[in-house]
C-alpha cells in the first residue's frame, strides 16, 4: 500500500479498508499510522540477520551486499525518501524514522562490535562511525548521485574502512 499510494495515502482509514478491519482494531495494535508504517516497512523489508563467518570483512560485506539489493531491487528507496521528507516536518515521524534507522544499522553494529570484542578489530574502533562510513557511499550513490552501485564498491568500501582502523 505504501508503494502504491505513498505516505499521504497511508492512513489508518485506508489501511483498515484494505485489510477489511476496523480502524479501532488497528489502533489497538498501533497508536498512530506512523507506527504502523514503520512496522509495515520492517515486515516488508525485514532486517538482515547478522552473519557470523568468523571473518568481520566477510560478515560486513554480506550485510552491505544485502543492503545494496534492498536499495536497487525493491521499492524501499522510494519509500525511505518519502519517509525522510515527511520526518523533516513531523516530530513523531522523525522519532519513528530514527527507530527504523537504528534497526537497519543494528546488524552492522553487532558484527563490528563482535569483531572488536573478539580481537579482529582494534579496541579503539568506533562501531557507530564505522557504520556511517560503510553505508554512506551506498546512500550517496543511490540517493544523491542517482547512479547504480557497482558490485565492486562493497568490497572496496569494507577493505578501506576497516583497513583504516588496523
Amino acid at each position: 500500500m505504501l508503494d502504491e499510494h505513498g505516505l499521504p495515502g497511508f492512513t489508518m482509514e485506508a489501511v483498515a479498508r484494505r485489510a477489511g478491519a476496523s480502524k479501532a482494531t488497528l489502533y489497538r495494535h498501533w497508536p498512530t499510522s506512523g507506527a504502523l508504517m514503520v512496522d509495515a516497512m520492517d515486515a516488508t523489508f525485514e532486517p538482515f540477520p547478522v552473519p557470523d563467518t568468523g571473518h568481520v570483512q566477510t560478515d560486513v560485506a554480506q550485510l552491505l551486499t544485502a543492503f545494496v539489493a534492498l536499495l536497487e531491487e525493491t521499492p524501499f528507496p522510494r519509500l525511505l525518501a518519502a519517509f525522510i521528507d515527511a520526518a523533516e516536518r513531523d516530530p513523531t515521524l522523525a522519532t519513528l524514522h530514527a527507530d527504523l534507522t537504528r534497526r537497519r544499522r543494528e546488524p552492522i553494529l553487532v558484527a563490528l562490535t563482535r569483531a572488536r570484542e573478539g580481537g579482529q578489530l582494534p579496541s579503539h574502533l568506533d562501531p557507530e562511525l564505522a557504520t556511517d562510513l560503510l553505508t554512506s557511499p551506498l546512500f550517496y550513490r543511490r540517493f544523491i548521485a542517482h547512479q547504480p552501485i557497482p558490485p565492486s564498491l562493497v568490497n572496496d568500501v569494507v577493505a578501506r574502512v576497516l583497513g583504516a582502523w588496523r
